[in-house]
């Protein structure tokens, strides 16, 4: 395998990446890792899938309306 070094990581950046791992239950490196792993990895969406998707979810939501104020507040009170 080989072996990078990433230098002059900003320090927000580097306690960011921390506390995901840690959240993660993995280390840094690992959590390094699984970043870059997910930024090359091409992703191909089936456009039909995502679509019957956002359908089921339309369905399932429908009888659950949300007004904007409460929304507003639920995002001021970081619960989203």
């Amino acid at each position: 395998m080989a072996t990078v070094t990433v230098k002059n990581i900003p320090d927000e950046l580097y306690e960011r990446l921390k506390s995901v791992a840690e959240t993660n239950r993995r280390s840094i490196n690992s959590e390094i890792i699984m970043c870059i792993e997910n930024a090359v990895t091409s992703r191909r969406t089936n456009l039909d899938e995502e679509l019957e998707n956002a359908r089921q979810l339309r369905r399932f939501t429908a009888g659950h309306p949300i007004s904007d104020e409460e929304f507003n507040q639920a995002k001021s009170e970081d619960r989203l």
